[in-house]
C-alpha cells in the first residue's frame, strides 16, 4: 500500500513554542531512506499567537483555518488509497487527521495514546490551550467550532481508548468519566503489561469499525528520557514500553488505517534523544505501512 508522510507544522493549539518545527526536522531526517510522496502544511508566518492565560480560546480561528486545510488534503489522499502518517506539530492537528479517516472510513474507532486524556471543552479548559481539546472534539463532545469542516461521522466514546493517561484537568474528568471513552493510564500499563492493553484496546477500538486511527503523543514517555516535548509529564513510560506499543500496532497494521505522531519540540529535546525516539517509531511505522495489504477481513468485530 502507498504511504504519505504528511507534516503539520502548527504549534497553534499550546502557548509553548517549538512543536512546529518537529514536523519539518523529522521530516528532513527521513529523506535518508524515505522516498515517497510527503506535503508539509505550515502556519501562516503572519499570524501572532495568542499567549494569553486568561484567553480560553487561544488561536481557535487560525487552528480552525490550519485543520479545515490538512483535513481536505488528507481526505483526497485517503481516497486515493493512500496510508496517512501525519507528522505534528501539536495534538489539535489531530483533529484534522482523526476526523479526515472518518470521513471516507465512515466507521472508525481510535486509539489515542497520550499523557493527557485531551477531553477539555471550551468551558472547562484551565490553560486556553487548544491542544487539551482534540479527543473530546473528535468524539463530538463541544467544541463544534473545532470541526466545522467535517461532514460526517465523529468518532464514537465507545470505540476511543486512551492509554498511558496520567494527568487530567480537575473540570475534565468529569467529561471523560461520562464520556464512555475506555481509559488505560500509565498505572494499569504497568500492572496488566503492554500486551494486555494493547490487545484490549484493540479490541474495544476495533469492535464493529473499518479499523483503527492511532495518535501517538511522545509525551506519554517519561520526559527523563524523551524530553522534547511541550508540555512534559513525569512518571511515564520507559523507552521499552513506549517501543512496544509500537511494535503492537505494526503486528497489526491491517487493522490500522491512519497514523499521527504528535508534539515533537525540538527547542525543547536534550542530545536529539526524543528526536530519535520519533525516527524509530516513525520508521518502524513506515516499513509496516509499505508493507499493509489492502483491507479484507478485520481481526476484530
Amino acid at each position: 500500500m502507498r504511504t504519505i508522510i504528511v507534516g503539520a507544522c502548527s504549534d497553534l493549539g499550546v502557548n509553548i513554542d517549538g512543536a512546529n518545527l518537529g514536523p519539518v526536522q523529522l521530516m528532513n531526517d527521513l529523506k535518508a531512506f524515505y522516498k515517497g510522496e510527503s506535503m508539509m502544511f505550515e502556519k501562516d508566518e503572519n499570524i501572532i499567537k495568542s499567549r494569553n492565560l486568561s484567553d480560553r480560546r487561544k488561536n481557535e480561528y487560525e487552528i480552525e483555518k490550519f485543520n479545515s486545510n490538512l483535513y481536505k488534503n488528507i481526505v483526497d489522499k485517503i481516497k486515493e488509497d493512500n496510508f496517512p502518517i501525519v507528522i505534528g506539530g501539536d495534538h489539535s492537528i489531530s483533529i484534522a487527521s482523526a476526523l479526515a479517516s472518518a470521513k471516507v472510513n465512515i466507521d472508525v474507532g481510535m486509539i489515542w495514546i497520550d499523557a493527557h486524556t485531551d477531553y477539555n471543552t471550551f468551558e472547562t479548559t484551565v490553560t486556553g490551550n487548544i491542544h487539551g481539546l482534540p479527543l473530546a472534539t473528535i468524539n463530538g463532545y463541544k467544541n463544534s467550532e473545532l470541526r466545522f469542516y467535517h461532514q460526517g461521522k465523529v468518532i464514537q466514546p465507545s470505540r476511543t481508548v486512551i492509554i498511558g493517561a496520567r494527568s487530567i484537568d480537575e473540570g475534565e474528568k468529569d467529561n471523560v468519566r461520562y464520556s464512555g471513552v475506555t481509559v488505560f493510564t500509565t498505572e494499569d500499563i504497568k500492572e496488566k503489561g503492554i500486551e494486555t492493553v494493547m490487545d484490549e484496546a484493540f479490541k474495544i477500538a476495533g469492535y464493529k469499525t473499518k479499523g483503527i486511527h492511532i495518535s501517538y503523543d511522545l509525551d506519554v514517555i517519561d520526559p527523563d528520557i524523551a524530553p522534547g516535548v511541550s508540555i512534559p509529564e513525569f512518571d511515564g513510560l520507559t523507552l521499552d514500553e513506549a517501543m512496544k506499543i509500537n511494535e503492537y500496532i505494526i503486528n497489526h497494521i491491517n487493522d490500522v488505517l491512519s497514523y499521527d505522531l504528535v508534539e515533537f519540540n525540538p527547542l525543547r529535546d536534550i542530545n536529539r534523544k526524543t528526536e530519535q525516539i520519533a525516527l524509530n517509531l516513525l520508521a518502524q511505522i513506515i516499513r509496516a505501512a509499505e508493507n499493509k495489504k489492502k483491507w479484507e477481513q478485520k481481526t476484530y468485530y
